[in-house]
């Protein structure tokens, strides 16, 4: 089987949601899949369900914070970790029925990640790896290389109403 490459983005909830989706219909199905998550942290409701299926799941540390409140330093050290979970995952996509970039095309716009790297992991991809990119703000040229994009929109949403509701535990992460 072919593998082709999905993008889930926009401004709206659930493109997270969408790429565990797609895990766990492939895991029921017998086949392997990998998720990397990126510009996170390990301790997300998707971590857990997803081992439990068998789906490596890799993130580098057990939190990250905010990019905008990091030091030059601590920016550098998410880079280099951002760059090295790209290249773990392009050394293994071909051992992989699916593999999803969690968050990658948000790595990309805080300029954590390099959209070369990026565009060069996709168009080296294994050819029957399904590919899925995460995140807001796609870029048009990885948008080009997709074969399904989905833009998920924020019609509503408790933040923009001025509710400073926190990230709920089981909703939210």
């Amino acid at each position: 089987m072919m593998g082709m490459v999905h993008i889930y983005t926009g401004d709206g909830k659930g493109k997270t949601t969408a790429a565990v989706g797609l895990c766990t219909r492939a895991a029921g199905h017998g086949k392997k899949a990998a998720f990397y998550e990126f510009l996170k942290g390990a301790k997300t409701g998707e971590a857990k369900s997803l081992a439990a299926l068998g789906v490596e799941f890799y993130c580098p540390v057990e939190r990250e914070k905010f990019t905008w409140t990091m030091t030059e330093t601590e920016k550098a050290e998410c880079r280099a970790r951002q760059a090295d979970t790209l290249a773990r995952a392009a050394a293994h996509m071909a051992e992989y029925d699916l593999v999803v970039l969690d968050e990658v095309l948000c790595a990309v716009n805080a300029g954590m990640l390099s959209l070369a790297d990026v565009l060069r992991t996709v168009r080296e991809k294994a050819p029957n790896t399904e590919l899925v990119l995460t995140g807001r703000g796609a870029p048009e040229e990885l948008i080009a290389l997709a074969d399904y994009v989905s833009v998920i929109e924020a019609r509503k949403h408790p933040f923009a109403d001025g509710a400073r509701t926190a990230a709920r535990e089981g909703v939210e992460y």
